[in-house]
């Protein structure tokens, strides 16, 4: 009876071990564009993505053959409402359940929808109607989810640029643009009381863009640098993601939400770019996506949420080679058209070592972007979001994808640096794998004195 016991104490500590690891890297999402002609199959793309540690996907619209090619993959699905749905979504709660029915109803559960983000960046659209409809429109979506008894599985959020934020450095000044503070809180409000997250797309590009020196693209890129030090908090920041998402938090806390969570719905770096533009290069997308993996993976956290990462969605799967603009916009893939990887950054399963990162690439023209801030030393962190006109090529694809976008300039008061030491991909995933060890000790040890008690 004894041998039972241990023997059942053991498999059960080793189930909770692998359950641990199992959704240690849960954190991990990716966006799945649509604006493109030489897109592999869903199928594929499903396959492709069971092959790695990506375990969340981000659709812009809710394409049914993408949805349904995720089903029983166990892979989180975030899909979305058209900013051009929302007027009507507001106003006829028959529409939204007639959207529920259509788009999430013939799939859910087996494909594991976890979100709806109504609209994509209303909030900085300067469309008044969209933007006071859209949390109508999110209120009539959230009671049809509700009628169907799976309101609290399936979240109802929307997904914002930082440009929302008026003020973001030092981080611990973060607030929101007051022209929209009442469309905000009542936002926030519903956040709050369904438990959906806050979704935001930082960017530390086109940060760097609005001030390309090399100490600034070091620190976007998680590499040694000189350090930004909050008086506030009297917290030096050493990676300009960080000092985003910190200054979203701080907007938040001080709107009295601090029971928000935050959600990375779009971050990335463009491997390809025109002459013309700063900072586009292999070296720096590789830089800076697998040395985000390699902090995510850390449990670090940032300094104002430490211990814990948020859910952060990679832009992107594929380039999309329809999108106007300038090169990088068609050069932000994680993956090319025949399922092999632009460039490696760790997320196979087969190989999640994050591959060292070459040196940075500082822009080979520093006059084509000057630093038009009042301050040579000023990076702002709130790049505005103005290029949203781009259209999906497929008709199953209902949002128009907006990110990414060029930066505006900023008045944003300087960040004080210091002295730093800042996390490199290799140190971070040698961390992760101490975590690891640590853990697989500490229920030895458990297990041990449950022997010991028997």
């Amino acid at each position: 009876m004894a041998n039972l016991i241990q023997t059942s104490s053991f498999f059960i500590l080793c189930c909770f071990h692998l359950t641990l690891f199992a959704e240690s890297e849960s954190f991990i999402g990716i966006n799945y564009g649509q604006v493109a002609d030489n897109l592999p199959a869903p199928e594929a793309t499903a396959k492709l993505l069971q092959s790695t540690s990506i375990e969340k996907v981000r659709l812009y619209g809710s394409d049914p053959v993408i949805i349904k090619a995720l089903a029983n993959t166990g892979k989180g699905i975030m899909i979305g409402v058209s900013n051009n749905d929302i007027p009507v979504m507001a106003s006829d709660p028959n529409f939204a359940e007639g959207w529920l029915s259509t788009n999430v109803l013939p799939f859910y559960p087996a494909s594991k929808i976890i979100v709806i983000n109504v609209g994509n960046e209303v909030m900085i659209s300067n469309d008044q109607n969209l933007m006071t409809n859209l949390l109508p429109a999110m209120q009539n979506l959230q009671n049809a989810l509700n009628d169907a008894s799976i309101g609290g599985k399936i979240k109802v959020s929307t997904v914002h640029a930082m440009s929302v934020l008026k003020q973001s450095e030092p981080p611990s000044s973060g607030s929101f643009d007051p022209s929209i503070g009442d469309l905000l809180k009542g936002l926030l409000e519903f956040n709050k009381v369904t438990g959906s997250p806050f979704a935001i797309n930082p960017y530390p590009y086109f940060a760097y863009q609005s001030d390309p020196r090399p100490d600034t693209l070091a620190f976007c890129l998680f590499q040694p640098n000189s350090g930004r030090f909050d008086a506030g908090t009297k917290i030096k920041y050493t990676n300009m993601f960080d000092a985003q998402v910190d200054a979203v938090r701080a907007a938040l806390n001080a709107m009295g939400f601090k029971e928000v969570e935050i959600v990375i719905a779009e971050t990335g770096w463009p491997y390809k770019g025109d002459s013309n533009e700063v900072g586009p290069s292999i070296e720096n997308a590789k830089a800076y996506n697998g040395n985000l993996i390699a902090h995510l993976r850390s449990m670090v956290g940032t300094p104002l949420m430490p211990g814990v990462s948020v859910d952060t969605y990679l832009f992107a799967m594929y380039d999309e080679d329809l999108k106007p603009g300038p090169t990088s916009e068609r050069s932000f893939g994680l993956f090319k058209p025949d399922l092999t990887m632009s460039y490696d950054i760790g997320l196979s399963k087969a190989n999640s070592q994050v591959p060292t990162p070459e040196a940075p690439v500082p822009s080979s023209s520093p006059q084509s972007t000057p630093v038009t801030s009042s301050s040579p030393q000023s990076t702002p962190l709130t790049p505005s979001s103005p290029n949203n006109s781009a259209t999906p090529s497929s008709p199953n694809t209902s949002v128009t994808p907006s990110s990414p976008k060029a930066p505006a300039t900023s008045s944003l008061p300087n960040a004080k640096t210091v002295d730093s030491v800042p996390k490199k991909a290799v140190s971070e995933a040698k961390l992760q794998a101490n975590i690891n060890l640590g853990v697989l000790v500490l229920s030895q040890i458990i297990w041990h004195l449950m022997l010991h008690m028997l």
